[in-house]
């Protein structure tokens, strides 16, 4: 049995639920905060966070040009082949490569975080119900100090939504640690709102045309049903 301050530090706080404008049957991805949250993800999060389900020619969905993709993907560096001599080789990146990995493998990952593993964060916001309140609360969710009778192990940093209250990730964010390029102020909880939607994104690109088809469809099958009933009204009349 745990007291009621350590079954809370087990499990984390709890995240305070947000608005996001995806959330609902017509809710939508804010491209600005997509662009944003990519620019946050690629120039803070990719350094040890891979997002091995995403190519580069998605990012066209989010509002980025054919040539935009292109200079984005030549930006990373891939291995491929075998080449006529059955040697792989590095090559620059192609819209139809997925996100390169910021390591070569797990070990090396886990060996330049002082051993904990960066998971991938394709689908981490679908990682548990309320995830992108949750991923959103854990990075603004650091704390200077740990409260009073906590004690935080060594090479990990407090946070009071991550369960355990202590994570290895030391604080990802801060103001001004990028520089938007559409001139929004880029604090702490902007940007975590930005990469948050971005990874929402990531986690299921295709949100907006399976929400505009089950629109489709149910007014399709409620004109169908109307013209059903008036079909059997029709059939019935003599009867009635």
């Amino acid at each position: 049995a745990f007291a009621p301050g350590d079954a809370l530090a087990a499990a984390g706080a709890k995240p305070e639920a947000r608005d996001w404008s995806f959330h609902g049957p017509f809710g939508t991805y804010d491209r600005g905060a997509l662009q944003r949250g990519f620019q946050t993800y690629r120039e803070v999060c990719a350094a040890c966070h891979s997002l091995g389900l995403v190519y580069y020619r998605h990012l066209q969905s989010v509002g980025f040009s054919d040539e935009e993709v292109k200079a984005i993907a030549r930006e990373f560096e891939v291995e491929d082949g075998p080449n006529d001599d059955g040697e792989m080789f590095t090559r620059p990146a192609k819209p139809t490569d997925p996100f390169a990995s910021p390591f070569p493998n797990d070990q090396a990952a886990r060996a330049a975080n002082a051993g904990a593993f960066p998971p991938d964060l394709s689908v981490m916001t679908k990682a548990r119900k309320g995830g992108e309140d949750y991923l959103h609360a854990v990075l603004v969710g650091y704390r200077d100090e740990a409260p009073a009778g906590v004690k935080v192990m060594e090479g990990l940093f407090f946070n009071e939504y991550f369960p355990g209250q202590q994570i290895a990730m030391p604080p990802p964010l801060a103001d001004d640690a990028v520089e938007y390029a559409d001139g929004t102020k880029a604090t702490v909880e902007q940007m975590s709102m930005d990469v948050t939607t971005f990874l929402a994104w990531a986690a299921e690109p295709t949100m907006e045309d399976r929400k505009r088809l089950g629109i489709k469809t149910l007014l399709f099958l409620l004109v169908l049903t109307a013209m059903l009933y008036a079909l059997k009204r029709k059939v019935w009349s003599d009867v009635h």
